[in-house]
């Protein structure tokens, strides 16, 4: 099969879902498949080995320039399809992004008569509320723009909040998957698709070897949490570091990631001397990192349609931390929940964590979920969907 992957920002980029593409491209090569990727070009010259004649013209749209947007419209149709022109046949379009990545991709199949995955990465709703007080307005503006974006796919779809979105862009899909059941019982009940197919984003087989027969015994000491992510506000690490900061937890803290809340984050952890940025790593080092850590730290609520670092941690055989209920219940175990949103709650439950560490009583993660998590299996799962979606008439 030629598969194309359409995403809203590049596979070097950093991002959950971008590491889930990265890995899912390489497995299903492996597998003797041809994948094409197709996203907005980067403006920050960290393509950490992804040039790519099918980055797509761009406008980087945060201060870092690592994230970027292009526009969906005929100019941006006339450059795939040169780009595409000579290529091998397209056998099926995938679909892995929710804003302009999914009105090109959806335009492109459209175009072409090619059938559609579409992956729901995103909680369009609980996102746009984090990030702006009038995310009523801008959900509105985002309805206009698909529905001008996607004319003629599929059927009209009415609406302004973000489940008419979410809705609007599945149009001309033959299935949608999701990468959690929490996330794809709730696109059910929306409306979103008849059936959500779930394939949890998954971890490399090969890497999870490699770093799991290193991995020694823990060396005495402080507990060692680490947080890693984008640092924007519905990921809530500024709360997290205030909690950090309001127990005076006895533990070293390790801060993995970047972006626009990075300087605040740096004046909070003024306040206690155990916590050190990281910045950005390579996967590998990143998952080496959660493996040698005492407990991972999730701190998102409400908006993450899987949470990835929950599933690393467990399938590496680390311990987390659970603000968001919806996840805990998905990982069925080997975790401390945070009862509530409050940066008390969270300071009660870093500070219970650190003393069940140190007296040797951490919770253990289930070993199915480890199991289940291995890419290998994921793109076993994907496969046959595409099958399943090709073989259709």
């Amino acid at each position: 099969m030629h598969i194309v992957f359409f995403g809203d920002q590049h596979l070097a980029s950093l991002g959950g879902a971008q590491v889930s593409m990265r890995l899912q491209k390489q497995y299903l090569e492996r597998a003797g498949h041809t994948v094409t990727a197709v996203a907005p070009k980067m403006h920050n010259g960290s393509v950490f080995g992804w040039p790519n004649p099918f980055d797509l013209p761009s406008i980087p749209i945060t201060l870092d320039r690592e994230y970027s947007m292009s526009w969906p419209g005929r100019r941006t149709d006339r450059f795939l399809d040169r780009a595409f022109a000579g290529r091998p046949p397209v056998d099926l379009v995938h679909v892995q992004a929710d804003f302009w990545g999914a009105f090109i991709g959806h335009r492109f199949a459209d175009r072409h008569g090619i059938p559609v995955v579409h992956t729901m990465h995103n909680r369009v709703d609980v996102g746009m509320a984090a990030v702006t007080p009038l995310h009523r307005q801008a959900l509105a503006v985002l309805n206009l723009w698909r529905r001008q974006s996607m004319r003629g796919i599929g059927q009209p779809v009415a609406g302004n909040d973000g489940w008419a979105f979410l809705r609007g862009i599945a149009q001309g899909a033959s299935a949608v998957t999701a990468p959690s059941g929490h996330f794809a019982r709730r696109l059910e009940q929306h409306g979103i698709f008849p059936e959500v197919d779930v394939v949890w984003n998954g971890i490399d087989d090969e890497l999870l070897a490699s770093i799991l027969a290193t991995r020694g015994e823990r060396q005495p000491g402080r507990p060692r949490f680490v947080w890693l992510g984008r640092m924007s506000p519905e990921k809530r690490l500024l709360p997290f570091l205030e909690a950090v900061v309001a127990s005076r937890v006895d533990a070293d803290i390790e801060v993995i990631g970047g972006g626009g809340q990075l300087r605040a984050a740096e004046r909070i952890a003024r306040g206690h001397d155990g916590i050190r940025f990281a910045g950005r790593l390579p996967y590998g080092e990143t998952l080496a990192r959660i493996a040698a850590a005492d407990a991972v730290v999730q701190t998102s609520i409400g908006f993450e349609t899987q949470g990835m670092t929950p599933f690393e941690a467990a399938t590496l055989g680390t311990p987390t931390i659970v603000s968001d209920p919806d996840i805990a219940t998905e990982l069925g175990g080997g975790l401390w929940t945070v009862p509530d949103a409050s940066v008390a709650a969270l300071a009660e439950t870093l500070t219970r964590a650190a003393s069940d560490i140190r007296a040797g009583g951490a919770p253990v993660p289930v070993p199915e979920v480890a199991e289940a998590f291995r890419q290998s299996s994921r793109t076993a799962a994907m496969i046959e969907i595409y099958e399943r979606v090709l073989a259709a008439p």
